[in-house]
């Protein structure tokens, strides 16, 4: 049901954990399934150096948090954004179709952190 790359990043997920003073903070959920995702991001000059996440949530959940904060670490936030659930699943090596949902959460997440770092970053400029 799940590809051998979905199975690792379960079991051995990428950079877990809850992070101390991020720059920018994504929390999403789908009240259907009832999984929940938080996304920290720690950003300098405009890239981001790191990222952890804390997920409750299925077996794709957890494997699409993982994958994704892969897929942003070093990127710019332009970089970013522009990162789909549909790179997600690819990078997972697919999902099943029913598990979808659990990658645009990812995308959702990474793209409420950063759209919380970019609010917080135009309020110092503004202060």
């Amino acid at each position: 049901m799940y590809s051998k790359t979905v199975m690792d990043h379960f079991r051995n997920p990428h950079n877990y954990g809850k992070m101390e003073d991020p720059d920018g903070v994504g929390k999403v959920g789908n009240p259907q399934c009832g999984d929940e995702m938080v996304i920290y991001i720690k950003v300098d000059n405009d890239v981001i150096v790191d990222v952890k996440f804390e997920t409750f949530g299925c077996v794709a959940a957890i494997a699409s948090s993982s994958i994704t904060t892969d897929l942003v670490k070093g990127k710019t936030i332009e970089e970013a954004l522009k990162i789909t659930n549909k790179d997600v699943v690819d990078q997972l090596g697919g999902l099943p179709a029913i598990k979808t949902h659990c990658s645009v959460l990812a995308e959702d997440g990474i793209k409420a952190a950063i759209e919380d770092y970019l609010k917080k970053k135009k309020e110092k400029e503004q202060n």
